[in-house]
């Protein structure tokens, strides 16, 4: 049977299928560095992200896997605004797609979704940021093939 996907933009009823990617998703990075440099907590992230869909401080895209009705990944987004970036933007903050079912146009198809709406929003670029190590060179030759470019400069953080 031909496997079909289907991508939409997700409402808080779709929230606690995309914690759990999350979850999934963090735990993956934490293995690849061997480091647990994230909290996970189910029910917390469940709430956060049903708050952030109600009041649009992250607008999230989920692919289904048609033939299962499974949710195979997704991909959350926020807009920003910065002069550099000559007014709106958006910047894509996790991508995540189950490991059965990455090469198959999944990502792309989640990263195209993003495109068009921050089209329809009038934002000038998207931008992602993958860290600079030698495990995640497979995710920036991803992104490299969907169009996206090197910008310079490293992401830091200081917790407030």
């Amino acid at each position: 049977m031909m496997q079909k996907n289907i991508i939409f933009r997700a409402t808080k009823d779709q929230a606690e299928t995309v914690a759990i990617l999350v979850g999934e998703l963090l735990q993956e990075i934490m293995d690849l560095i061997e480091i647990d440099v994230f909290h996970f907590d189910l029910e917390e992230t469940k709430s956060r992200l049903v708050e952030f869909i109600e009041h649009e401080k992250n607008f999230v895209f989920v692919a289904i896997d048609q033939n299962t009705n499974e949710m195979i990944g997704f991909v959350t987004v926020y807009e920003g605004y910065a002069l550099y970036a000559e007014g709106a933007f958006g910047t894509m903050a996790e991508l995540y797609v189950k490991p059965s079912y990455r090469s198959k146009g999944i990502g792309k198809m989640l990263i195209q979704s993003v495109k068009e709406f921050g089209d329809q929003r009038g934002w000038k670029r998207l931008e992602v940021t993958t860290p600079p190590l030698p495990q995640f060179d497979a995710t920036l030759s991803f992104y490299e093939r969907e169009g996206f470019e090197i910008s310079g400069g490293r992401k830091l953080k200081v917790v407030i």
